[in-house]
């Protein structure tokens, strides 16, 4: 595939969790019928735009753990990789740095151990590293009055105001956090010491209560309850999107978020791209989130000729966002041009790998009735389900 990635995820999950008290490696204890690495990985899947996602992990649960990421990852999995750890974090890390891809800019690193972090939170991370160039980490204020302590007594009371509870993903630019691993002489617990032993500056953001660390068995049964509250059925939305564009031979055609040479293209602000656009209203409407010129704006100039995968990635994130799962798309398109046949197959994987979530396509003609049985443009009718 041609990739256009710049964002990589190292999930750390090679620790053995001691603390835990379980027979297996922490990131392999289960919750609620899933592991703790495939809940870590779900909200990594959900990021508003694609990243490589290398998962470092124990030498004894390799296979396993190649499994159970290709469970997580669906049609994803080509962005995704496991490599072994090292003894320690610090090795562990450095071995995923390792596996990234030349063209990775920004660099997250996140706990395994913090399986209910939200993908937004990921996003945030990204976003706040491109606009400063520094590290970025999450954190919490410090709730509990905090006391200093010689030979168990209290000797003093620590400002919390000055304190903050760390949690990940950490993010970095790339070349900086590669010198930072490559000058460290001291091991450190987490990859901001590392960062900051290098003299690089470390941001602090808002981080998500739901990101807390399975550390202890306590942990670890706040952990199933809160997975069995979140699997709860709460019902089903269903939703509907219609779009239509009218052909413009001086620009190419861009359907299903995919270029098709040699065909006329469709006039819009964006690419005019009919299927994607009724996926998102699709999407929107049975999350009730409004519609596509309500949310994206019909003359924004932010989105003037983008393609149809950046309102559908946007779609996405925001219908997650909202508290929803995506179960699957149906699209129909009606037109008698471009033949979707012969690319019907690749079509829906695109299209499945943007929503994460099957998406089927269909095509039919409207015997020369109406604009498009006059070869005057397409229209496209999605339906979505998701769930509550």
């Amino acid at each position: 595939m041609t990739r256009s990635v710049t964002v990589g995820v190292i999930v750390v999950a090679a620790g053995a969790g001691a603390r835990l008290g379980a027979d297996v490696p922490k990131a392999f204890v289960s919750i609620a019928g899933r592991t703790i690495l495939e809940r870590a990985l779900a909200p990594i899947f959900g990021m508003s735009e694609p990243a490589q996602v290398v998962v470092v992990v124990p030498e004894a649960e390799y296979a396993h753990s190649q499994e159970l990421l290709r469970a997580a990852a669906g049609a994803a999995i080509e962005y995704a990789s496991v490599v072994v750890g090292g003894p320690t974090r610090q090795a562990s890390v450095a071995a995923g740095l390792k596996a990234l891809w030349p063209d990775i800019g920004v660099v997250l690193v996140h706990d395994a151990a913090r399986p209910f972090t939200p993908s937004a939170l990921f996003d945030a991370v990204v976003e706040r590293v491109r606009a400063t160039g520094d590290g970025v980490i999450p954190g919490l204020p410090v709730a509990d009055t905090l006391k200093q302590t010689d030979a168990g007594h209290a000797t003093g009371t620590v400002d919390r105001a000055l304190l903050t509870a760390v949690q990940t993903p950490q993010g970095f630019p790339r070349a900086e956090l590669l010198h930072a691993y490559q000058s460290a002489t001291d091991d450190f617990t987490d990859d901001a010491a590392v960062f900051a032993a290098a003299a690089h500056a470390v941001h602090v953001i808002e981080g998500d209560p739901l990101g807390f660390k399975i550390t202890t068995p306590w942990d670890l049964r706040r952990a199933q309850q809160l997975a069995e509250q979140l699997a709860e059925p709460r019902g089903m939305r269903t939703g509907i999107g219609i779009d239509v564009h009218a052909f413009d031979d001086s620009v190419e055609l861009w359907l299903g978020g995919m270029p098709w040479p040699g065909e006329p293209g469709l006039a819009g602000h964006s690419d005019g791209d009919a299927l994607s656009h009724a996926i998102c209203d699709a999407l929107l409407s049975a999350a009730g989130l409004g519609d596509l010129g309500a949310v994206f704006g019909t003359d924004d100039p932010r989105f003037a000729g983008a393609h149809g995968e950046v309102f559908v990635r946007e779609t996405v994130a925001l219908v997650r966002a909202a508290g929803f799962g995506i179960l699957n798309v149906a699209v129909q398109v009606v037109g008698i041009r471009p033949k979707l046949a012969p690319r019907r197959a690749e079509l829906e994987a695109h299209l499945g790998a943007l929503v994460g979530a099957p998406v089927s396509i269909s095509a039919t003609t409207s015997d020369g009735l109406g604009f498009t049985g006059r070869g005057e443009g397409i229209a496209a009718v999605a339906t979505a389900l998701i769930s509550a």
